[in-house]
């Protein structure tokens, strides 16, 4: 877990060699030093190499560091050393280069990269940005309109791209380290190259670009800080000279690092590291899969389909309606060619990925596969029927799933003789996009049915949440009491622009009406039909969506719903008749509409998530509030860098949530009744967080 040094001919070749992703820890910076110190003081070294034992450069900051103490010698001070170097420094990258490693990479002289080699600057994504030179040498490398993106966004660079904007000298394709050595005795005999730092700002420098790409980012920020703060320590490549431009880089990285974005976005992070872990599990292996099988071509079945494919398994996918079927074959094609079309495909990929996805004639093909994922629509008579008829046609051993967004997945299982082998799995549409997916714990399912559908969401890059079983799971459940409190909102005063600006406001990229409209309000109105026979009689009901889908307005698909449309424009724009509507509405009801400002919609929008995810985690339908806070992040949209509801919650203060719940009740004591939990920890001066400890 530290640096290896080997002298060949005159190059120091530095081997970073800490797994699983050679991250900069405080041994592996030391011996980046002690090598340094060797250079210095051996005047037969001529060039050094910094290199990564395995497939990866480096990961960047060590995460086993994150919280504590920092320990000398710092990442800033040994790079500032680096690119000081009296001889020529390389840094040969075969795999990922990500945060500290990349800034690792600019503070060398030279790059060379392997083929698989990727690149990013990725700390926006936890509340940071870049603390060791990267805003301020990567601007002056490869200019600051490409860097601005790389460094805002986070996103990634391969190899190819890195080549041609200049971030690599040269790229490899054989032994990396001969390369790189070859690459070192070149240069070792050569004039020096002028480190970054010499350049007195970026070529391309463009203040009106700069403004305009700063409103940009705002706005895509939506209130989050890193991505901003990072944009301006970029600026200051280009205003300032080096050295204050690496000291104001600095501030505001520790500006970032001691805000509350940055805790709950790091919280989101290990979140998601411990998601999909659950007792039961416990040395537990899964079930092989090659073979998927998909029942339904539908939005969601293709959907379904193209992730399977795309993540290497081989998929069956039938639908009763042939019509059906040939449309969920042609979108699933389409995708690929898009994919490929933008450059995130290569050829080859394209072909391997079509061939791995073929039609069935009949449910009879799923006879084949290892695990058979049913999504079908949303009936328990349908759902009941295709379990059934699985039970006959399915292998023994085959993981049988259901996509279901709310019915009784035990109710489902015992349709078959084989309740051991199902599971819910609820992807969200569409399924080969949408990051989240709820892994349903039937009563019955063996352990290693439920591994099984963690794995396969795992190679599909899904953020995998286990779920008990209960109406809606922890999302739809949720996500009702949500929508119920808009509805009410608007019963009471408010109006859907004015609703949905507050929660934009408050960081979601829609609000709850923009949603409706997006997904159907025939959506809704069928899954309230579903419920009329269960609603409790003392649950308020809001029948303006009604009203709406019976004038078919079913949102953005019809150009009207709760808003209106342009032809081929999604804006929404207000309507005054949807508002005639709610005033009717109110008015039948004897409720006396009131304006009612925006931090009141926030917080019962916000609180009726927390109050509702409390008893979830209460009744074990979730294993650990962490858990509700990733599924409202990556399935309904919830600012990751509010941490999620439940995290949220703690931020605020339990008795403080506890206590305007309390007085939301004095109005409708049935829709605010608190959570017992909450209450609980309210009254201890607890939190969510501790919970997430001990679980």
């Amino acid at each position: 877990m530290t640096v290896k040094t080997a002298l060949k001919d005159g190059v120091l070749v530095m081997t970073i060699d800490n797994p699983p992703v050679n991250a900069l820890g405080q041994a592996v910076r030391a011996g980046l030093a002690a090598g340094l110190d060797r250079i210095e003081s051996d005047p037969a070294i001529r060039a050094a190499i910094i290199i990564g034992e395995g497939a990866i450069f480096s990961g960047g900051a060590d995460i086993r560091e994150f919280g504590k103490p920092p320990q000398k010698p710092y990442l800033p001070d040994v790079l500032n050393r680096l690119e000081k170097c009296r001889v020529p420094t390389i840094a040969a990258m075969a795999g990922p280069a990500m945060g500290g490693g990349l800034e690792t990479a600019l503070a060398c002289r030279y790059r060379i990269a392997g083929p698989k080699a990727r690149f990013a600057l990725p700390e926006v994504n936890i509340g940071l940005i870049p603390g060791a030179g990267g805003t301020q040498r990567l601007s002056r490398l490869i200019g600051v309109k490409r860097a601005a993106e790389i460094i805002t966004t986070g996103k990634p660079v391969d190899a190819e791209a890195a080549a041609a904007t200049g971030l690599v000298d040269r790229l490899a394709d054989g032994d990396l380290l001969e390369a790189a050595l070859a690459f070192a005795r070149e240069v070792a005999d050569a004039a020096p190259r002028a480190p970054l730092s010499a350049v007195p700002r970026p070529s391309d420098w463009d203040e009106g670009w700069l403004s305009d790409y700063e409103r940009k980012c705002r706005a895509r920020a939506r209130g989050q800080l890193s991505p901003v703060k990072a944009f301006e320590a970029v600026r200051a490549s280009g205003t300032m000279p080096f050295a204050e431009g690496l000291a104001k880089e600095r501030a505001l990285f520790m500006e970032c690092m001691e805000s509350d974005q940055r805790q709950a976005l790091i919280h989101a992070f290990f979140a998601e590291r411990h998601a999909g872990r659950h007792p039961s599990l416990e040395g537990v292996s899964p079930r092989p899969v090659e073979t998927v099988g998909v029942l339904g071509a539908g939005t969601m079945g293709a959907g379904i389909a193209i992730a399977c494919a795309g993540a290497g398994y081989r998929v069956r996918i039938f639908d009763a309606k042939p019509e059906a079927l040939e449309a969920g074959m042609a979108r699933i094609r389409k995708t690929f060619e898009d994919a490929a079309a933008k450059g995130r495909l290569a050829p080859d990929a394209l072909a391997a990925a079509l061939a791995r996805v073929a039609p069935a004639d009949g449910m009879e093909a799923m006879d084949g596969a290892d695990l058979v994922i049913e999504a079908v629509i949303e009936r328990m008579d349908v759902k009941k029927d295709v379990f059934a008829a699985l039970d006959r046609i399915a292998r023994p051993g085959a993981v049988l799933a259901t996509n279901t967004s709310y019915l009784d997945v035990d109710e489902i299982a015992a349709a078959t003789g084989r309740p051991q082998d199902v599971v819910g799995m609820h992807f969200f549409s569409p399924a080969n996009v949408m990051r989240l997916l709820e892994v349903v714990k039937a009563e019955k399912a063996a352990p290693d049915a439920l591994a099984t559908a963690l794995a396969v969401g795992k190679k599909l890059g899904k953020v995998c949440v286990i779920a008990g079983v209960c109406d809606g799971f922890i999302g739809n459940r949720m996500f009702k009491k949500y929508r119920q409190q808009a509805e009410y909102l608007i019963e009471d005063g408010a109006l859907p622009q004015e609703v949905d600006a507050a929660m934009r406001a408050f960081g979601f990229a829609m609000g709850p009406f923009e949603v409706f409209d997006l997904a159907g309000l025939d959506i809704g109105w069928h899954n309230r039909r579903r419920e009329d026979a269960t609603r409790d009689p003392r649950e308020r009901y809001v029948d303006v969506a009604d009203r709406l889908y019976e004038m078919n307005r079913l949102g953005q698909k019809t150009g009207a719903g709760w808003y209106r449309y342009e032809k081929g424009d999604r804006t929404p724009h207000p309507d005054p008749a949807v508002e005639a509507l709610i005033v009717e509405a109110s008015r039948r009801k004897g409720i006396k509409r009131r304006p009612i400002p925006a931090e009141e919609i926030r917080e019962r929008l916000v609180y009726a998530l927390v109050n509702e995810g409390a008893r979830i985690v209460e009744e074990e339908i979730a294993a650990r509030p962490a858990d509700v806070d990733l599924v409202f992040i990556h399935g309904y949209g919830f600012p990751a860098w509010r941490g999620g509801p439940m995290f949220y919650a703690d931020q605020v203060g339990l008795a403080r949530v506890l206590e305007t719940i309390e007085r939301f009740a004095q109005e409708d004591g049935f829709a605010w009744k608190p959570s017992a939990l909450l209450q609980r920890l309210a009254r201890e001066g607890g939190d969510f967080a501790s919970l997430n400890e001990s679980r």
